[in-house]
């Protein structure tokens, strides 16, 4: 048995959607940040860091937060959702990481300026509106090809991992639809049944 420690967040939804799609037997255990349960001892003791997500396997003994940790564990753990030939896997692995150290970041910074800040910083907005857009420019030329995914063929890791962020951009109105390859590649793992089961655990959002 798999333990899920999350809350409606992109990162959270990260880890949500790998379950589901890799059908997985697990529990949630819904970490309600606004109430400061990710800063209670109990959950500091899974991650220090006081983040979501953080799995548990019950199976193996392992612990792990961050999501670009838990998603690679979780498909070696199943041989599933990252290609097994090596060209196709570390196509995955690349666009994952290129999620995790730029995409992510980047979005995040942009949703604490633009929504949250008070006083707002006018010049931090312009910054990461910019940054934001070369990095969706980036996915819509890897996407203008014609392939499906960004690994190339296989859905991935990859795409669980961008889509997180993506979905939220969706709900709070960052508007991405100049990029044609990046929108169509959204909707298409948006009609995933997993992905929308994933992202309404354990709630809904209803902002970043």
């Amino acid at each position: 048995m798999i333990h899920l420690y999350t809350d409606s967040s992109p990162n959270g939804f990260k880890a949500s959607i790998a379950l589901e799609e890799l059908a997985l037997p697990y529990q949630l255990h819904h970490v309600r940040i606004a109430d400061g349960a990710h800063r209670q001892p109990d959950f500091l003791a899974l991650n220090p860091h006081g983040r979501i997500p953080v799995i548990r396997d019950e199976d193996s003994g392992i612990t792990l937060f961050e999501s670009a940790a838990i998603l690679l564990y979780l498909a070696e753990k199943t041989g599933r959702l990252l290609p097994q030939h090596p060209a196709g896997r570390w196509e995955a692995i690349k666009w994952l990481q290129f999620h995790a150290s730029s995409v992510g970041p980047i979005m995040g910074q942009r949703v604490h300026f633009e929504l949250f800040a008070n006083p707002g910083n006018a010049a931090a907005i312009a910054r990461y509106r910019e940054l934001t857009e070369q990095a969706w420019a980036v996915l819509d030329r890897h996407l203008a090809d014609g392939r499906p995914y960004l690994a190339g063929a296989d859905y991935s890791i990859a795409d669980i991992a961008h889509f997180g962020w993506m979905h939220i951009a969706r709900i709070v109105d960052f508007d991405f639809s100049g990029h044609v390859h990046l929108s169509a590649w959204h909707a298409r793992v948006a009609q995933r049944p997993a992905v929308r089961r994933g992202v309404v655990l354990p709630e809904p959002a209803t902002g970043a």
